[in-house]
Parts: C-alpha cells; structure tokens; sequence
C-alpha cells in the first residue's frame, strides 16, 4: 500500500485498506489529529472541574485567590487530571450492524469497531482507564477499564476478533451494562438503535440514572440513509427473523426516508432531554466528522 498523508486515514475506504487492526485505529486518530492546528484534547484531562478545600501539603500554586478574597478561605482549583476519566466502549454486534449497502466500503460493525479503536487508543495514550464491552443478544465481552498499553491490544485484538450475528437484545443488555459498571464514568455506545425505541430510551435512562455520562454513535450504512435502490428489490431482515419484503423503491421511497428522518429525530429529541450526547453517522461518512461530533460534546458538557 502506497505512504499516504495522515489525513487519508479519515477515509473509510482507504481504512479498509490497512490489514493490521491497531495500525487502522492509530492511523483514523492520527489522522484526525494531523488536520488540526492544536490538539483538541489539549487540556483534555486538565480542564477545571470544581473547588475544594486546602489542606496542608497542597501546591500553593492551586489556589483560587479570587475565592480567597470573596470568602477569606481557602480552596484549591481541582482539574480532571485529578481523577481519571474512566471510559467504557459498547459495541452493539447483533446481526443488522453486519449490514454493508450496495458499494459500501465498510460495514456498520466494521465502521464502529474502527472507532471505538481509535477512541481506545486516544484514552490510554491520555492514561485514562478504559474498557469494552461487545454485546449482541447476549453479552459476548467484557474487559475492565485499564490504562496500560498492553490493555489496549487486548481492547484492540477483540474488536477485531468481533462478528455480527444473532438478534439485538439492546435494550436488555443496556440495563444488563448499567449494573455491571460500579462507579460513574463515560459510556460511549456504538449501535445501529434497531431495537423498541421505548425500551432503549429506559435503559439511557437507567445509564443516566447512575451517573455516567452517555454518548451514543447511532450507525446507519449510507444505503439505509440515502436509499440508492432503483430495480424491483428484496428486503430481508439480517437478523435471522425471517422476515423479507419485496417492494418498488421508487414507490416506498419518500415514506421510507421520512420514516428514517422521523427515527433520528426522536432518539435526537429522547437524548436531548436525557442530557444524552447523540452522534447519527453513516458509514460514507469520514471520521473526523464523527470524532468531532464526539469532541465538541463532550468538551461542551
């Protein structure tokens, strides 16, 4: 393969290209790292997070002296750097995230995978804990935040180990996560949503309710966006429930992408009210923009 500049990387079809897994993750957060001026997560794990008291043995150097002349006490400016942002990628691999549309170059399994790869690899490079979870019908992987490199090759060896299959359980599993996480930190799911829409939106809730801090890739192939069919075609569900349609595109065309529109806005609206970050991306799409969806969120919140 020819030495390309770091930015091609952002391609999803120039990333189908790069055979080693971990090359693929560190090129896509390289890459989108290169057209910047100045590091986005500059600060990242420095940023002000809150006040508390001064106790002997404190830099003096931390103290907010503008507090000090208000209140006549001391309290020292305390940064994320602090406490460790823990992370916890979740990976949907039921049967619909193996769906690639006519000329696509990825798969919506293989488009989130690279992802959370290269998020993986931002996190321990910053030393933050991060862990993954993969999750179809059942939970299939489960692996405990760590900040070690070697940790990271074991994130980055399932991710490419991971195959769609089976029914989603979504929702189910989400509940399932929440429980299972025992203290309070990022949550990043990667899913196509294609579960009861009620029932997901609980378990968001369940996830907020327990104090993490959600962020939701919905992933959709650029086929099911853009609906590029033309000839008399056959839909067949790919999760193995046994159900196909055979229709005219250009007969259910309009109501299909109206139906689509009214799908993400509403998950848009649910999250917005949940304080949920919702990040809809499809696999045409290149991954600066869906990384930087995620960076303005998360450096907003």
């Amino acid at each position: 393969m020819a030495v390309l500049a770091p930015e091609a990387y952002l391609r999803p079809d120039v990333i189908r290209q790069v055979q080693r897994f971990d090359l693929k993750a560190r090129f896509v957060m390289e890459g989108f790292l290169a057209g910047l001026h100045t590091s986005p997560f500059k600060g990242f794990s420095v940023e002000f997070s809150e006040h508390r008291k001064y106790v002997p043995g404190d830099d003096i150097r931390a103290v907010d002296w503008k507090v000090w002349s208000r209140t006549n006490r001391y309290y020292i400016k305390q940064y994320e750097a602090e406490t460790n942002l823990t992370g916890h990628l979740l990976v949907d691999v039921s049967g619909s995230m193996g769906y690639r549309g006519p000329g696509g170059e990825l798969s919506k399994l293989e488009y989130a995978t690279y992802l959370a790869g290269a998020m993986a690899y931002l996190m321990v490079h910053q030393q933050d804990p991060v862990g993954l979870v993969t999750f179809g019908e059942e939970i299939h992987e489960y692996l405990k935040p760590k900040s070690r490199p070697s940790h990271l090759l074991s994130i980055l060896r399932r991710l490419n180990e991971a195959r769609p299959a089976g029914p989603t359980g979504l929702a189910a599993n989400l509940h399932r996560i929440a429980e299972m996480i025992p203290h309070r930190g990022l949550v990043v799911l990667f899913s196509d949503l294609l579960d009861d829409e009620a029932a997901v939106l609980d378990a968001f809730g369940h996830l907020r309710y327990r104090g993490h801090d959600v962020i939701v890739f919905q992933i959709f192939d650029a086929a099911e966006t853009n609906f590029p069919f033309d000839e008399l075609t056959r839909f067949e569900d790919v999760e193995g429930l046994e159900t196909a349609l055979t229709a005219e595109p250009n007969a259910v065309r309009e109501a299909y992408l109206k139906e689509v529109s009214a799908f993400l806005e509403r998950y848009r609206e649910e999250c917005l009210k949940r304080r949920i970050d919702f990040v809809p991306v499809d696999t045409a799409t290149t991954f600066d923009k869906a990384l930087l969806a995620y960076l303005q969120r998360r450096c907003g919140r």
